[in-house]
């Protein structure tokens, strides 16, 4: 991995559970936490969602849990549904999270310049429940969710964190790997910051295989779900 001159802070923005049940996830996280995800929208690519906004010491801040399954009432089935290989998930779970860096083409570019494959930022859009177009830019990792995060830019869009929706306080997001020094090194590529203090920090935290783990706190009890 070669050094960039220029790094693009990137702070998390949402963390993704996905499962090939949307109901079902729904009702795993309520069932761990007491907070019921509220209805999100649906996507073009045969998803839906439903969203938890996280709280940092009670207060709200530009970060959100997504729940992602399949858009069962267009009539899609998870065997159609690869986003976050949802094709290939036997029961929910975290997959992934995306960052917001404070310019996204530059950040594709400092991802690039340290051999982190990116493809160009892409246009995509949802429909919420109350009819509205929320819409934002994506960058994807070209080796796919194999290799997270992806990138995010709401550009004038609200945020959905800050949309009235039911909160959890996020205590930690933890990157589980057997690699701690090689996956480091990408996320700080991608001007992610890595660290076990402060709002924006992933912990990078070895462990015999890739994946995720995300703290929560509900009424002074720990949550983690995985």
């Amino acid at each position: 991995m070669t050094g960039v001159a220029h790094r693009v802070a990137a702070a998390i923005d949402h963390v993704v559970l996905a499962g090939p049940d949307l109901a079902a996830a729904v009702a795993l996280v309520e069932a761990a936490t007491g907070v019921r995800a509220a209805p999100g929208g649906r996507h073009p690519r045969g998803t839906a969602n439903a969203l938890i906004a996280f709280t940092r010491g009670g207060r709200r801040v530009r970060q959100y849990l997504e729940v992602i399954g399949p858009d069962a009432e267009a009539g899609w089935s998870a065997d159609r549904v690869d986003t976050f290989g949802i094709d290939r998930l036997e029961g929910p779970r975290v997959v992934t999270f995306s960052a917001r860096p404070d310019d996204i083409e530059a950040a594709v570019e400092a991802a690039r310049a340290s051999d982190v494959p990116f493809h160009d930022v892409e246009p995509l859009s949802r429909r919420t429940p109350d009819g509205r177009e929320l819409a934002w830019r994506l960058a994807r990792p070209e080796q796919g969710q194999a290799h997270p995060p992806f990138l995010i830019d709401w550009g004038e869009t609200a945020h959905p964190g800050l949309d009235g929706l039911p909160t959890l306080e996020l205590v930690a997001l933890r990157r589980l790997t057997p690699d701690v020094a090689g996956e480091t090194a990408r996320l700080r590529a991608l001007g992610v910051i890595v660290g076990d203090a402060g709002e924006e920090a992933v912990e990078v935290v070895e462990a015999e295989a890739d994946g995720f783990e995300l703290e929560v706190e509900v009424d002074g009890r720990r949550v983690l779900l995985r």
